[in-house]
């Protein structure tokens, strides 16, 4: 089996479906097909997930015969990659990443910790699939749902500990064959942390892909039949496809996607109980990466 050259292990709502789309139009890389197939987390089979319907069974590739498949149309001279967050954050998937390829470079992308968890908490409301229209509720709810194993989604808490969560792939992997990137970088500067990862992967760092398009805008529906024609298949976006060209029509897509969604601003009372949470773990964190991350520990 050929392993993959590198993965995009995390963070959850923090970029990496953005990165997946950007690195994949580079003409020397070429990315898994299935966004975020979980082999190292879930190979061999799949646990039986509590709370609502889960897609990562559908989504997932856990037999190597089929993830080999994935990388099967790469000509010799792209390397590989793949992108599924849940790499971060499950704690047995560094060392099964090593055993396969100890040579894979990893790359990281991590969002204020505080930012993430009420994005990710916004994305399952925008999908009709967190039911607590409280973030607070929600937040204290997550105790109880990690108990019935409910898919990892819903850890808003427990996903952002990004300072014990990175530690396990350094304690596998050289410094040298891990990269951090933070998602405020990226969302200012995107062309730099691009040309940043792409010196990292030893490719062409002058490659400029489109980068018109936000992926997974997160968000509370104003409507949600509009919401539902758009994210789901319908006649309208069937016979959109006849009457637009590709690029336009993604535009148009997203250009309405995202005026029909709301983000309410994170209540200030969970952000603060939020930074207590994360404060001895952002301090860890910085020590880590040697990133200056005194932003996420503001009020």
């Amino acid at each position: 089996m050929r392993p993959p050259d590198f993965l995009i292990v995390g963070a959850a709502k923090s970029g990496t479906t953005a990165l997946y789309q950007y690195l994949s139009k580079h003409p020397q890389i070429f990315m898994s097909p299935v966004k975020e197939p979980n082999f190292f987390t879930f190979a061999g089979g799949i646990p039986e997930f509590g709370g609502p319907p889960s897609p990562l069974p559908e989504r997932s590739v856990v037999e190597a015969s089929e993830y080999r498949t994935l990388f099967a149309s790469a000509t010799g001279r792209q390397i590989c990659g793949e992108a599924s967050p849940t790499y971060l954050y499950y704690q047995h998937v560094p060392q099964c990443i090593f055993s396969h390829n100890r040579d894979s470079k990893i790359i990281a992308i991590l969002r204020n910790p505080a930012d993430r968890a009420y994005s990710n908490y916004l994305f399952l409301r925008r999908d009709n699939r967190e039911f607590l229209s409280n973030f607070r509720d929600a937040l204290e709810a997550e105790t109880d749902r990690i108990k019935e194993n409910w898919e990892f989604i819903w850890h808003y808490v427990q996903l952002g500990f990004y300072g014990k969560q990175l530690k396990r792939y350094y304690d596998v992997f050289p410094r040298a064959r891990i990269k951090v990137f933070l998602y405020d970088d990226f969302q200012r500067l995107p062309q730099a942390v691009l040309r940043d990862v792409f010196e990292f992967l030893e490719v062409d760092p002058g490659f400029e892909p489109r980068m018109d398009i936000t992926p997974n805008l997160s968000g509370i529906p104003k409507s949600r039949l509009l919401h539902r024609t758009l994210s789901k298949p319908s006649i309208e976006m069937t016979i959109s496809k006849y009457l637009l060209p590709s690029a336009l029509r993604k535009q148009v897509k997203q250009a309405l996607m995202k005026k029909n969604l709301r983000r309410p601003s994170m209540p200030p009372m969970d952000r603060e109980y939020l930074i207590g949470i994360y404060r001895e773990d952002i301090l860890f964190l910085q020590d880590l990466i040697g990133r200056d991350l005194s932003l996420w520990l503001r009020d």
